[in-house]
C-alpha cells in the first residue's frame, strides 16, 4: 500500500531528473566560498532556547502558508529574533520552496543554514554545498525504503566530504535507535508522521522517555504552535526546536521568534 512517503519520493525523482538542482552557481561566488558554520555547535552553545526557524511557503497538510516570500527580510527578522539557525525549504512541488530563497537567505545572514528537501541523490547535496548551506536534512524512512540513489550511510559520508552536517529525521522508536548508530551530526524527531501527515507532540515524548539520548543534539520538529508546546518538548529532553508554520503565519516574525527563544 502506498502512502505520502511514496508520493514525495516519486516527485523528488522527477524534480531531480528535470535539472532543477543543476543551478547556475557561477553568479554565487560568495556562497560557494562560504565558510561553513556548525549548526550542531550553535545549538550546543546556545544560552536560550535553540530555535531553528523555517522559511516554508507551503506544506502538504496546510497548503499555502505565506505568499510573496521575501527571504532576505524573513532571514533578517529571524536572526534579530534570536534564531540559532534557519531551515530553508527548497522542495518545489509540495512545499513551494525555491533555490533562490536559499541563495537570498545565505546572503542575508551569518546564521547556519539547513537545506531542507527530499534528498535522495548526491546531486542535491552538491546543490546544498554550492548554495552555501551548512547542513542538510535526510529522512530516514524514505531512505530505508530504498529510494535513495545510495544508502543513508553513503549519503551522510558524501555530505561530510562536502563539509555539510546532517540532520537525520526519524519518526519512530525503531528509526531513532537506528539513527543513533549512524554518523549523522543531529537527530530529528518529527512529530508529524509524513506517511499520514498527522501530528502528535507525544512522539518526541515517547521516544525520549524510553531511550537514553545519544551524544548529539536532538531536534524536535513539527507541530510547535505555542510556548507551552516548546516547554512540553523541552521537559522531555529535546535540545532544539524546528519551527516553521507558526512563525511563517505571523505578521511579526521577529517578535514571534523572540517569544519562543525566551520561553
Amino acid at each position: 500500500m502506498t502512502d505520502f512517503f511514496d508520493t514525495l519520493a516519486k516527485d523528488a525523482k522527477t524534480t531531480i531528473k528535470s535539472g532543477y538542482y543543476s543551478y547556475s552557481y557561477q553568479n554565487l561566488p560568495n556562497n560557494q566560498n562560504h565558510q561553513k558554520i556548525s549548526l550542531k555547535n550553535a545549538i550546543q552553545t546556545c544560552k536560550t532556547n535553540p530555535i531553528i526557524t523555517e522559511i516554508k511557503p507551503a506544506s502538504p497538510s496546510a497548503g499555502i502558508i505565506r505568499t510573496n516570500i521575501d527571504a532576505t527580510q524573513l532571514a533578517q527578522d529571524m536572526q534579530q529574533g534570536g534564531a540559532v539557525g534557519i531551515s530553508i525549504l527548497t522542495e518545489p512541488k509540495h512545499f513551494h520552496g525555491t533555490l533562490t530563497n536559499h541563495t537570498q537567505t545565505r546572503q542575508a545572514t551569518k546564521l547556519p543554514l539547513l537545506m531542507k528537501d527530499i534528498i535522495l541523490s548526491p546531486l542535491q547535496i552538491d546543490a546544498a554545498a554550492n548554495l552555501g548551506a551548512d547542513a542538510i536534512l535526510l529522512i530516514q524512512a524514505l531512505l530505508e525504503r530504498g529510494y535513495g540513489q545510495i544508502t543513508i550511510h553513503e549519503l551522510i559520508e558524501y555530505a561530510h566530504a562536502k563539509d555539510l552536517e546532517v540532520l537525520l529525521e526519524t519518526h519512530s522508536e525503531a528509526e531513532f535507535l537506528r539513527a543513533t548508530q549512524t554518523q549523522a551530526d543531529l537527530i530529528g524527531i518529527n512529530n508529524r508522521d509524513l506517511a499520514t501527515l498527522k501530528i502528535n507532540l507525544e512522539v518526541t515524548q515517547q521516544i525520549l522517555e524510553k531511550h537514553k539520548k545519544p551524544q548529539k543534539p536532538i531536534i524536535s520538529e513539527s507541530g510547535i504552535q505555542t510556548v507551552a508546546d516548546l516547554q512540553f518538548l523541552r521537559s522531555y529532553g529535546a535540545d532544539a526546536f524546528l519551527i516553521g508554520s507558526s512563525i511563517m503565519l505571523t505578521n511579526d516574525v521577529k517578535s514571534k521568534v523572540k517569544e519562543f527563544v525566551k520561553a
